[in-house]
């Protein structure tokens, strides 16, 4: 079983979003016959657009020079959007080996997360951003941004 994404275009037609949905399709006979349960995805604009405003962020974070061990430590991105979901709210605890408490941030994936709790965490990571990154922006400023870098209107 293979869980691909399609979207509507012209003619009412379904066509894959992306390059794994177009290559399983591609391998499929002609006259081949599938099942398919049908779920409308979050919009995956928006996704991108939530994204560009994670590196927006990101490029525009400096930390504080820190080292372990000697090592110099530099800014990871998936470190980076694991904090700022976190700080938004949007997290899950769990436990390690050591007995010690680990957060870490939700699955923002199109099957874990419907597009109402996406919307809220967008506006949630916008007000951490604002908070801990982009201090000298005003909400407004931000939106003008990315609407900028993403070409929402």
């Amino acid at each position: 079983m293979k869980e691909i994404v399609l979207t509507k275009v012209a003619g009412g037609v379904l066509a894959p979003i992306d390059p794994q949905a177009a290559e399983y399709i591609a391998k499929l006979k002609t006259g081949a016959a599938v099942r398919a349960t049908v779920k409308q995805q979050r919009n995956p604009r928006f996704h991108r657009k939530f994204f560009a405003l994670l590196n927006l962020a990101f490029d525009a974070w400096e930390p504080a020079e820190n080292t372990y061990k000697g090592q110099a430590v530099g800014k990871n991105f998936d470190q980076f959007r694991n904090d700022i979901v976190c700080l938004a709210g949007f997290y899950e605890m769990a436990t390690n080996l050591r007995g010690e408490v680990r957060v870490t941030a939700k699955s923002i994936s199109f099957a874990s997360m419907d597009q109402a709790e996406f919307d809220d965490l967008y506006n949630a990571v916008v007000n951490v951003v604002l908070k801990h990154v982009l201090t000298t922006y005003s909400r407004e400023k931000l939106d003008e941004v990315m609407d900028q870098l993403t070409g929402f209107f």
